[in-house]
């Protein structure tokens, strides 16, 4: 009795016409009650960097390298009562602190200072000098003025010749660091990580061998968090470092954004030529030092080498002339 029930017609349309009503009932309340998991994720991934945003700029904040004292207060009372930014304004004085370390508008300030008071200082110091203690010189008038001309002008361009200096000086310490600094990378986007944590863990890591490359690093890696272009942080590195191997590799960067094209492989290829760069740059010094050498072994070795071959037969002469 139980088995004609079941396949009775009128038994067999109630029990379809049941499970039609439970999947209607599924298929419209199941988007209601269902957790949005890509939303999730997605408010996981936008959470995770801000916070990578706020720690990257409270390291940048804390670092001394990037965030520069107050400016002396009477040397900006100085600046702004001359008004020197105005009247000796360099057009390029950012992109040269850029590149030799210095941020902030104090080192600015700084630099119009010295820009100002060393000329003055340099004259005066050149004039004492000339007319108190420079008596037995025997100079004329004309010269001893002219003096004064070249110490003001060198007071000048001191600053703009130091800050020069520490720019090259800045970008020799982050290119002998960059090609390993490119395999760690290359390294870790491999292992799945996303750029931005890649260059967080490089610089954190290659920190006890170049302090300025580990500085940009997590410069750049604060600049990929908040700038509104992903492009203008890999092309502030460029401009900062202002070398070849680095804007290589910055567009390299900029093209894997944009096109999508394999990371992995465009850093392996960056790291070999930043690799030969360096290594070209040690053989050019090396083929260099032969003619850097000869005036010092003209001034300071053949005077004594004269001295030790000559010297004998000398003494050897003198006493055969005595006798």
């Amino acid at each position: 009795m139980d088995i004609l029930a079941l396949t009775d017609p009128a038994t067999l349309a109630g029990i379809l016409a049941a499970g039609a009503c439970f999947a209607t009932i599924v298929t419209i309340a199941g988007p209601m009650v269902a957790t949005d998991r890509l939303g999730a994720r997605l408010k996981e991934v936008a959470k995770r960097r801000e916070e990578l945003r706020k720690k990257s700029r409270a390291e940048l904040n804390k670092s001394n390298q990037l965030v520069r004292p107050n400016a002396n207060k009477y040397a900006q009372g100085i600046v702004q009562r001359l008004q020197l930014q105005r009247r000796l304004a360099d057009d390029s004085l950012s992109e040269k602190l850029i590149r030799a370390g210095l941020r902030g508008p104090a080192v600015q300030t700084m630099f119009y200072f010295y820009r100002a008071a060393l000329p003055i200082g340099f004259g005066v110091a050149a004039a004492v000098y000339l007319w108190l203690f420079g008596n037995g010189l025997d100079l004329t008038t004309q010269m001893r003025l002219l003096i004064v001309v070249g110490a003001v002008a060198a007071g000048f361009y001191a600053p703009t010749i130091y800050l020069t200096n520490l720019a090259q000086k800045r970008r020799e310490a982050i290119m002998r660091a960059f090609p390993d600094s490119l395999d760690m990378l290359l390294i870790c986007v491999e292992s799945g990580m996303s750029i931005e944590m890649a260059l967080q863990r490089v610089g954190s890591e290659i920190a006890s061998a170049s302090v300025e490359l580990a500085e940009e690093l997590q410069l750049t890696c604060a600049e990929l968090s908040y700038l509104p272009d992903r492009r203008m942080a890999y092309e502030n590195l460029a401009r900062r470092t202002n070398h070849a191997g680095v804007k290589s590799v910055a567009l390299a960067l900029t093209q894997a954004e944009k096109y999508g094209t394999p990371l992995g492989s465009a850093l392996r290829v960056m790291a070999k030529e930043n690799r030969e760069l360096r290594l070209s740059e040690a053989e050019k010094k090396a083929a260099a030092l032969p003619a850097k050498l000869t005036v010092p072994m003209i001034v300071f070795f053949l005077p004594v080498l004269f001295a030790v071959i000559i010297g004998p037969a000398m003494i050897q002469v003198q006493d055969l002339m005595g006798r």
